[in-house]
């Protein structure tokens, strides 16, 4: 009977955490890692050997904030609006497998409409290739607040505890509200408060009992505020917009480096094009979030893939490269789309490292991301649950 292990090695690894400048030779069984060897060891005998030559093998890389059902080069709310579930559901999957091919195998959606990331989920669940999906559902949000067209909207404590217990019913993994306004949104203040401090405990109340987390969308300082004594376990975006400009709170950062609240740092850049008001907060929102990274606050860079053309669901690779420049060491920033990252998806005891007991989720990159991190766009292998992943769309 032939031996279904697989072992892959190296010359380098970086496991999520440190690097590991030795070749390397990680074993596989039925899609988990099983022995991660630095000694320079063969294979068991009988053990099939993919040696990949002058190659770093480091975990899959994880993307904390996508929507897949979103076209980067289409009219969202037209198309949430009006195309049919099927076609949503194609575009979901083409965005899935970009992604998976640029060494992405776990995503974690934060929008989408009638629960479809969950359909999605479940059909790689059941055997259809793909990335580890990890589903909010749609985002909870105000009568015509941010991305209202997703069909999330709830107000008052009745029903945003309802739109929860529906969540929960559904089967999310977790819950997504609109504390604030949204750029992308017309008709919304990115600076103002779409629900009070008694509003977004209510729902993170109900959540937690449910066993559920809750990560809450907020550009507003105000709003991170209340949702950071709310009890949120994650903030998205965290740019601390008030009146007077992007303004960071040292009190509110201390407490959520206190509270362990992870910050999804959607990747911005300036560009031409932009709008003003858009062009005046990056700067100072890429002060603060180097300011919260060394102060404690876990930073994790991910990209609100979907949201325009120059969001592609193929991005992070490329944003990393930006926020490790910005923010965050080589290292740091592999961390942060790594074990860091699942950590934020509730997923650290599975992925996001290279370790004995962790799902066999590699991405093999030419070069040394450690000392160049535009390597790891140089992608050789992507691995999915021990699995190879066919190269090329």
């Amino acid at each position: 009977m032939r031996d279904s292990r697989l072992a892959v090695r190296g010359a380098r690894l970086f496991d999520g955490e440190a690097a590991h400048p030795r070749p390397v030779m990680v074993l596989i069984e039925d899609g988990r890692i099983v022995d991660v060897d630095l000694t320079g060891a063969p294979p068991p005998e009988g053990v099939a050997l993919a040696d990949l030559g002058a190659v770093t093998l480091m975990p899959g890389l994880v993307d904390a904030h996508t929507h897949l059902a979103f076209d980067p080069n289409g009219n969202t709310e037209h198309q949430m609006l009006h195309d049919d579930d099927a076609t949503v559901m194609t575009r979901m999957r083409q965005h899935a497998a970009q992604a998976l091919h640029a060494g992405i195998t776990t995503l974690r959606d934060l929008g989408d409409r009638g629960y479809l990331s969950l359909r999605l989920r479940e059909e790689y669940a059941t055997g259809e290739p793909g990335p580890q999906i990890v589903a909010a559902g749609p985002p909870i949000t105000s009568n015509r607040g941010h991305c209202w067209y997703l069909g999330g909207e709830a107000e008052g404590a009745e029903e945003l505890v309802a739109a929860v217990t529906s969540r929960a019913e559904h089967g999310t993994d977790l819950v997504k509200i609109m504390a604030t306004g949204g750029m992308s949104t017309k008709g919304t203040n990115p600076g103002g408060s779409q629900y009070g401090l008694a509003d977004l405990r209510a729902v993170t109340r109900t959540a937690h009992g449910l066993g559920l987390p809750v990560t809450a969308h907020a550009h507003a300082a105000a709003g991170i505020t209340d949702a950071v004594a709310a009890g949120v376990d994650g903030i998205e975006h965290c740019t601390f917009m008030t009146r007077s400009g992007v303004r960071l709170d040292p009190r509110t950062v201390d407490a959520m480096a206190a509270a362990g609240t992870f910050v999804g740092c959607t990747v911005v850049k300036p560009r031409e094009g932009m709008p003003p008001e858009v062009l005046e907060t990056i700067e100072p929102y890429w002060e603060n979030q180097a300011y919260m990274q060394r102060h404690g606050v876990r930073v994790v860079c991910c990209t609100d893939a979907g949201i325009n053309p120059h969001k592609p669901h193929d991005v992070l690779p490329g944003d990393l490269v930006y926020f490790a420049a910005q923010v965050a060491t080589n290292v740091e920033a592999l961390a942060s789309v790594t074990s860091l990252a699942a950590e934020s998806c509730g997923l650290g005891h599975r992925k996001g490292r290279v370790a004995p007991g962790y799902d066999a989720d590699l991405l093999v990159v030419d070069g040394d991301p450690v000392h160049h991190i535009d390597d790891v766009r140089r992608v050789r292998a992507v691995y999915r649950a021990g699995q190879p992943v066919a190269r090329g769309l």
